[in-house]
């Protein structure tokens, strides 16, 4: 893949490392306060219908780069990895807040978005190179979605939708195996490691590590569905009449 200017190598848990923790933290606080200040208003609605197509407008023309002639590895440039669909989800649930959007987003954008930001590749490129403006941009922007949308605006995820998301991960990740079978890559990762180091290190060899992924992603998923849920009543529900 074509480069977009030098730039140093990415130094996990270093100064800039810090500093974009700091903003995601930052920015989570503030989004949370502006959801619930603004929650069943036409202000929350404009509000949550920008931050969609802010996500929707980067994402896409950072699709677009990839796939330019200069830029096209078909090894990177598709958007075949479940982050690629984590923001699809997002973008669609923060218009709309349709509840099998909001899940996905939710245990997608909560579990694997963040492992991907506090344990980043130790070969990563360091700003400004675009991959690393594209990976910050585009996770940080995920992460806030999924912390706006259950604790600022108030939606829930139930036991059903934790069977939801582990269905649609399966059937992605039968999809793209086969994907990278035929055509020689790697997304997601589930035909070999990355070449970089990674927690996949510590999970076994090839194909074990990919069972020891999903057993801790759905350990990951029940946990965090258990709060709300262990309570009786029913989960807050975001209501149409809102969005009219």
């Amino acid at each position: 893949m074509g480069q977009a200017g030098t730039a140093e190598t990415f130094t996990p848990y270093g100064v800039s490392h810090w500093v974009l923790l700091g903003v995601l933290a930052v920015g989570a606080l503030l989004l949370v306060r502006a959801g619930r200040r603004h929650r069943g208003t036409r202000a929350g609605v404009l509000f949550t219908r920008a931050f969609a197509l802010s996500l929707g407008l980067f994402a896409v023309a950072m699709q677009v780069y990839r796939v330019l002639p200069s830029q096209w590895n078909i090894s990177v440039s598709l958007p075949l990895h479940l982050s690629d669909f984590t923001w699809i989800v997002a973008v669609y649930a923060l218009w709309t807040h349709r509840q099998w959007a909001y899940s996905l987003t939710y245990y997608w954008g909560l579990t694997l978005n963040p492992q991907a930001m506090l344990t980043p590749a130790l070969d990563a490129p360091s700003f400004p190179h675009i991959d690393f403006v594209d990976f910050w941009t585009q996770h940080t922007l995920v992460v806030w979605a999924a912390i706006y949308l259950t604790w600022g605006l108030g939606l829930r995820p139930v036991w059903r939708d934790f069977a939801t998301t582990v269905m649609v991960t399966v059937v992605w990740g039968v999809a793209v195996f086969w994907f990278n079978r035929v055509t020689g890559t790697n997304y997601g990762f589930l035909n070999s490691k990355p070449n970089n180091p990674s927690l996949l290190d510590v999970m076994g060899p090839w194909p074990w590590y990919l069972a020891v992924e999903f057993v801790v992603g759905l350990t990951a998923w029940a946990l965090i569905t258990w709060p709300w849920t262990r309570s009786p009543g029913k989960p807050a529900r975001w209501r149409r009449s809102t969005t009219s």
